[in-house]
C-alpha cells in the first residue's frame, strides 16, 4: 500500500471511531446499535470487492469495435476485425483479477481500451498496463490465473 492509501484508510477508520463514540454517549439504544452495525456493514461490503473475480464478461459477438489508445506512442487504434475482437474479448473473459491498490495519482499507462457494442455504445473501459495488470475503476487489478494477450494487442496497435 502506498502512503496515500494508508492515510485515506486511517482517516476513514478515525472518522468511524469518532462517530461510534459520539453515538455511544447518547441515551437512545436503537441509535447506538444502528451506528455500530452500519459502519461494519460498509466495511464488509467494501472488503468483498477484494474477492478475485472476472472484470470482463462480454459476449464477443455483441462487440462491434475496440478502440485502443497507446499511452507510449500517443496513437489511437480502432479494431473492427471480428477475429481480432474475438481473440481480445475471449482473453479478457478468461482472466480472473484480484483488486489491488488504488491507481489514483499514478501517471502513464500502456493501452487504454474501450469496448463498444453493436449500437456503438461503450460497454467497458479499462487500461491494460502489462500481461498481468489492468487499471479499472480507480484500482489496479492483477491476474491470478491466466495472462492477458499483451503482445497480441501490442502487435495490433503497432501495425
Amino acid at each position: 500500500m502506498n502512503i496515500v492509501s494508508i492515510m485515506v484508510v486511517s482517516l476513514i477508520l478515525l472518522s468511524i471511531t469518532l462517530l461510534v463514540l459520539w453515538f455511544l454517549k447518547r441515551k437512545d439504544k436503537k441509535y447506538k446499535l444502528a451506528i455500530i452495525i452500519i459502519p461494519f456493514l460498509f466495511l464488509i461490503a467494501f472488503g468483498t470487492t477484494f474477492i478475485p473475480h472476472k472484470v470482463v464478461s462480454i459476449d464477443p459477438s455483441n462487440v462491434s469495435k475496440i478502440t485502443i489508445f497507446d499511452g507510449n506512442t500517443g496513437y489511437d487504434t480502432e479494431i473492427t476485425n471480428k477475429t481480432d475482437i474475438n481473440h481480445i474479448v475471449r482473453n479478457l473473459n478468461e482472466v480472473t483479477f484480484q483488486k489491488g491498490k488504488p491507481s489514483f495519482l499514478y501517471m502513464g499507462y500502456s493501452f487504454r481500451t474501450t469496448i463498444f457494442d453493436d449500437k456503438g455504445k461503450s460497454i467497458k473501459k479499462l487500461t491494460i498496463n502489462s500481461n498481468d495488470t489492468i487499471r479499472y475503476k480507480g484500482f489496479f487489478y492483477t491476474s491470478i490465473d491466466n495472462l492477458l494477450e499483451y503482445d497480441y494487442i501490442e502487435q495490433l496497435v503497432r501495425e
